[in-house]
């Protein structure tokens, strides 16, 4: 497909028009000319018809067929309609082929960055600044377009600047590969911003719009604040991000630590997974922890009672609330291991001698604590720490005397 595209069409108007938000060059009022197909048009077509992606690069809307009757009478001779329709039309199909690629030939054959020698037919070239106070937009914006010239250059889509002069026409690329090209915002070139283009391609969303989500923080912040699914989908990126990001994990730790509120929620929640993790350890190993904290095979009626509990915690929905559920369940199975214990004799002896050990392992580990030199060293003596030492030794030697009397007699 050849286009014609007549650099004389695009003399700016007096004074630059401000830049527009979303075309590359701000439409100016049409006026009704003899001849159609006119370059000046397929200017305006970027501001007006977004076939194909915007000017931007940054969508390409699908294509929706309505259900639209023929009309055999309506006639396709251009001569049979206004001039100015015909040229809309033609500029529109001009447009829907080639998208954003109209544009980027514009550039690429009138754009010489400042540096570069004013030779030969770069002579007739401008400067992107100076290009772009004459379209009425940014540097910025025509550097854009610029540079996604020059990469479908180096891939053999289109050819190099160095053979386009000024008003050169030739075969451009379909509109659906000018979004391969094109980047929209300059912070996708940044190592940050390919980073986030990668993760916006790998959710299979367009880069742009992560990008745009990015360079405007503020916006998210509110979007959060406002949106409760927005908020959903913020905690799920956090706590994915978290799993790969150790300085986040600790910087997340110690805001829930320094908030009172957070704080007893997290221990609510701890002590619900806990419980949680008590009945489905039953559940998946057959074990269950007894009271003193030594571990044995569950009884059929408990493990029976723990998968009926678990499967009611496992069907609750993402938005119910399973701390009720977790502390029936728990009590309810705890109640049953300990009438499990009482009436296994074996068990129940076990159980008891555990538990003296535990509690024998903590008074010994306190009693070791005690700094005897701090006696010596500081005045530290009171009357009443010395009683309570010998009511101990009283109580430690009852202990001693309880014990020798329960130990079996040698043969």
């Amino acid at each position: 497909m050849t286009i014609a595209l007549d650099p004389s069409d695009t003399t700016p108007a007096s004074s630059p028009a401000p830049e527009a938000e979303e075309g590359f060059w701000v439409p100016q009022a049409a006026e009704p000319q003899d001849a159609p197909g006119s370059g000046a048009s397929g200017e305006k077509a970027e501001e007006e018809i977004p076939a194909g992606g915007t000017a931007e690069g940054e969508a390409v809307e699908e294509d929706v067929e309505e259900d639209v009757e023929e009309d055999a009478s309506v006639s396709t001779d251009p001569a049979d309609h206004d001039p100015v329709v015909v040229r809309d039309a033609r500029d529109f199909g001009v447009y829907a082929r080639t998208g954003g690629w109209t544009f980027a030939l514009k550039v690429a054959r009138s754009v010489r960055p400042g540096g570069q020698p004013a030779e030969g037919t770069a002579a007739r070239k401008v400067s992107a600044r100076a290009f772009a106070a004459l379209a009425g937009c940014s540097a910025e914006r025509v550097m854009r377009h610029y540079k996604a010239w020059d990469m479908a250059a180096d891939d053999g889509l289109v050819p190099q600047f160095e053979v386009l002069e000024p008003g050169a026409d030739i075969e451009l690329p379909d509109a659906d590969v000018w979004l391969s090209y094109y980047t929209s915002r300059n912070s996708a070139s940044s190592v940050r911003g390919q980073a986030i283009s990668a993760a916006a391609e790998a959710e299979g969303i367009r880069p742009t719009k992560a990008l745009e989500v990015a360079e405007n923080p503020t916006a998210l912040r509110a979007a959060i604040l406002a949106d409760p699914g927005t908020a959903e989908a913020a905690r799920g990126a956090l706590l994915d991000r978290m799993k790969e990001d150790p300085a986040l994990q600790t910087e997340m730790a110690r805001a829930i630590a320094r908030t009172d509120d957070l704080k007893k929620a997290v221990a609510s929640e701890a002590k619900v997974a806990d419980r949680i993790g008590y009945v489905r350890q039953i559940v998946e190993n057959g074990q269950v922890r007894t009271p003193a904290g030594q571990t044995v095979e569950a009884p059929a009626e408990v493990r029976a009672e723990a998968e009926r509990h678990l499967s009611l915690i496992d069907g609750l929905d993402d938005s119910e609330e399973a701390g009720e559920w977790a502390g029936e369940a728990y009590e309810s199975v705890r109640g049953l291991v300990a009438r499990a214990v009482e009436e296994d004799p074996a068990l129940r002896v076990q159980e008891r001698r555990t538990r003296f050990y535990s509690s024998l392992q903590k008074a010994t580990k306190v009693f070791e604590e005690l700094t005897l030199d701090e006696v010596m060293e500081e005045e530290i003596y009171e009357e009443d720490m010395l009683q309570r030492l010998e009511a101990l030794q009283e109580a430690i030697g009852s202990c001693i005397a309880a014990l020798r009397k329960a130990a079996p007699t040698a043969p």
